[in-house]
């Protein structure tokens, strides 16, 4: 930039000048006839300025595309390999593999996202990654993780797999969970009377019967007792949000924990494909507090639960009579919580019920599941007797 000390005593702003100093001698004809104009610097200072800051723009933007040309063509941060060490890696079913990238570097497996996805990308089978658990390495070449994970024989590998079917107890449960894993009975009760750590909703009263969700799980090395049954609960978290549990119990006129009483005995009770109907009979007998059914539920498997043995037993004239809020043939009114975990399709059912008059159902058929249901009590009696000639002749499935 110039001088000041340089520059005409004359202030190109204000206008004012030096007085020892007349307009003539600022602007005094050349020789060639032409005025001079004394503050040709000053005038050009704008246009240096504007010079300036474009040469500055355009040295930022080449020196930053520079940059971002190299990023883009530079080798993604890989480890050189074999790796060390042992992790138990989990690939989540839905997980994209930028997602498993993103899981694989939090987990010290690969170096970068962007190593695992490029060589992700190299791979067609990649495309095929299975869900489960893995045994890798930390600080793996990235090509190496992709070979373990696309191969369907590493996947679960020294992984236990545990499968709960539908209708079982909490108490079958511990014992399946302990007979399948390294897991003590003891510290498995003890997990279960945690019901915060478990994450039981308010309204299970502590109680996780019914609340554990039947499915086939994979047990971690890493898992503890505690671990497991949690992921069991938030299961059944999902079957409930799935079914709009809480909003169905509302229009019913029931607690959640009722709709969950309700979706066990449907489970307890279901057979045939028919467990809407079920629901609806269950609901029915509710509402109907005079004959035929006096507000009674009559189902074995409660009185079975009463008595704490096989809910699918037959119970003895003597059996009815237990003493017990479990009991439906001697309370009217639901029993105090659900019996049994009950599935998908029962939690369903109990939450969208058929619209029927029936009161009563008799399974027919115990081979094939059919079911008859009535609102007349003698058609009842009927299919009754239709069900004890089918007993005559399969008594072994009677």
């Amino acid at each position: 930039m110039s001088d000041p000390a340089n520059q005409p005593a004359h202030d190109p702003v204000t206008g004012e000048h030096d007085e020892g100093l007349l307009d003539d001698d600022l602007y005094q004809a050349s020789a060639g006839g032409r005025r001079r104009k004394g503050r040709g610097i000053s005038g050009c200072l704008p246009v240096l300025v504007a010079l300036a800051i474009v040469a500055g723009l355009l040295y930022f933007g080449v020196t930053r595309g520079i940059d971002f040309l190299q990023d883009q063509f530079s080798d993604a941060e890989d480890y050189p390999g074999p790796g060390s060490g042992q992790v138990t890696f989990e690939v989540v079913s839905g997980d994209s593999i930028s997602d498993m990238g993103r899981n694989l570097k939090a987990a010290g497996v690969v170096a970068s996202v962007e190593a695992f996805t490029a060589a992700a990308g190299q791979n067609p089978e990649a495309t095929s990654i299975q869900a489960g658990y893995y045994s890798l390495q930390k600080k793996m070449k990235a090509e190496d993780v992709v070979a373990i994970l696309v191969d369907p024989g590493n996947v679960n590998k020294g992984i236990e797999k545990v499968t709960f079917p539908e209708g079982l107890t909490v108490d079958q449960m511990v014992d399946i969970l302990v007979e399948k894993t390294d897991f003590k009975k003891k510290a498995v009760t003890r997990a279960l009377d945690d019901a915060e750590a478990l994450g039981l909703p308010d309204y299970a009263e502590g109680n996780p019967e019914g609340y554990l969700f039947p499915a086939t799980y994979l047990v971690n090395p890493g898992a503890t007792p505690e671990s497991f049954l949690r992921s069991m609960v938030a299961r059944w978290e999902q079957a409930a949000d799935d079914a709009g549990l809480e909003d169905a119990a509302e229009e019913l006129g029931l607690t959640p924990h009722e709709l969950m009483t309700v979706a066990s005995l449907v489970e307890a009770e279901g057979r045939g494909g028919v467990t809407d109907k079920i629901a609806r009979v269950i609901y029915n007998r509710l509402e109907t507090t005079g004959y035929p059914t006096f507000g009674k539920l009559q189902i074995d498997a409660t009185v079975n639960y009463a008595l704490g043995r096989s809910l699918v037993a037959i119970p003895t004239t003597e059996d009815l009579e237990v003493d017990s809020p479990y009991n439906t043939y001697a309370n009217a009114g639901l029993p105090p919580g659900p019996i049994e975990a009950p599935g998908d399709a029962a939690i369903q059912a109990a939450s969208n019920p058929a619209e029927g008059d029936w009161l009563f159902y008799v399974t027919v058929n115990l081979e094939t599941g059919k079911t008859k249901f009535t609102d007349d009590y003698d058609e009842f009696l009927q299919f009754k007797a239709e069900l004890q000639d089918y007993c005559a002749t399969q008594s072994d499935r009677c």
